[in-house]
């Protein structure tokens, strides 16, 4: 008989099913249901929802196995393979109607074994909704917190960073990334500064555009950094290379943003089904498909699509369970959705 994970064990012990109204998608069905969240602008950081019919398999949850999970090298612990963004669906007010949605999606990420979520002062109220959720829960020993400085200037910096500690209610970040590359240099001595006092668990960098994978590069060859983040998709392989080798040969982790292509991946797929040998990958729903198809690359630590709907993050984090594809299952799942 498998062990339980600490987690699972105690909501057991506490009577808390797992699953509790939670839909998850069919292994052989289209992906058709509920539009996709994620959407254009500027600088989405993995935001998406999945689509989701009405088929539960709670097998994945309860077999006591856990999400995989994948090292952080240079901090010597490992986080579950999929966690959560925040761009646009946490920008809510303290008193939406929408927080006790975006509580149930922060309840249901850590019951199935999420841990990070990622937000920035760019996304508005989504650092302080985190925060407040994060404590009503009582959670922050289970979630790995990440966050980011966007704006100019060392002394901003650090006011900016101080009032993203205030927001989370925290006294240690777990991950402070340096926004788009925005006076990174400036930043990353502050960061490490902050890192060697206690005050951040890990450093990195991120981007979302193809055309600055190169400087990304640069700064994960040349910099002592913990994350990279940067965008990546079965639809934008730009970073497949060069990227992954990069931060694998530098024992840098990387966090993958846009993974569902701005969302655009469900309105391809919305009229096809799944390949039945999808079942053999314990892919579920086109959404599974996409976030295994990066996961399956092991130079990936965590993806982290966003989403405001309990079910759609049941469904993402179920991408961290099971098998995950070799890399010629790679190659034919991209052929697949290329034919």
């Amino acid at each position: 008989m498998a062990t339980l994970d600490r987690r699972t064990m105690l909501k057991l012990l506490a009577g808390t099913p797992l699953l509790a109204g939670c839909d998850r998608p069919s292994s052989h069905g289209s992906a058709q249901a509920t539009t996709p969240q994620e959407k254009s602008s500027p600088e989405p950081t993995g935001t998406s929802s999945t689509p989701s019919d009405s088929k539960t398999d709670n097998s994945k949850y309860l077999s006591g196995d856990g999400p995989v999970r994948r090292q952080i090298p240079k901090l010597g612990v490992s986080i579950p393979i999929v966690g959560l963004g925040t761009w646009q669906q946490f920008d809510v007010g303290p008193n939406s109607p929408q927080m006790d949605r975006l509580r149930e999606v922060v309840a249901k990420m850590v019951e199935h074994g999420g841990e990070l979520i990622d937000s920035s002062p760019m996304y508005g109220r989504s650092e302080e909704v985190i925060g407040r959720l994060v404590d009503d829960l009582d959670v922050r020993d289970e979630v790995f917190l990440a966050t980011k400085v966007w704006t100019s200037g060392k002394q901003s910096g650090i006011d900016q960073m101080n009032r993203s500690f205030e927001r989370f209610q925290v006294e240690t970040v777990d991950l402070m990334q340096v926004h788009n590359l925005l006076d990174w240099r400036t930043h990353l001595d502050t960061l490490q500064k902050w890192k060697d006092e206690g005050r951040l668990r890990t450093i990195g960098v991120t981007h979302y555009t193809n055309s600055a994978l190169p400087r990304l590069i640069d700064v994960v060859s040349d910099y002592d950094i913990d994350f990279v983040q940067f965008a990546y998709s079965i639809a934008n392989r730009a970073a497949e290379d060069e990227m992954l080798a990069a931060a694998a040969e530098n024992d840098v982790a990387t966090l993958i943003n846009r993974p569902y292509a701005q969302g655009s991946l469900f309105g391809r797929a919305s009229n096809r089904d799944l390949p039945p040998w999808a079942a053999d990958l314990d892919i579920d729903s086109w959404g599974q498909f996409f976030l295994k198809y990066l996961l399956g690359d092991e130079r990936v630590t965590c993806v982290i699509p966003g989403t405001s709907d309990p079910e759609h993050v049941v469904d993402n984090v179920g991408a961290a369970y099971g098998a995950l594809p070799d890399q010629d299952e790679r190659q034919r799942m991209v052929d697949y959705w290329e034919s």
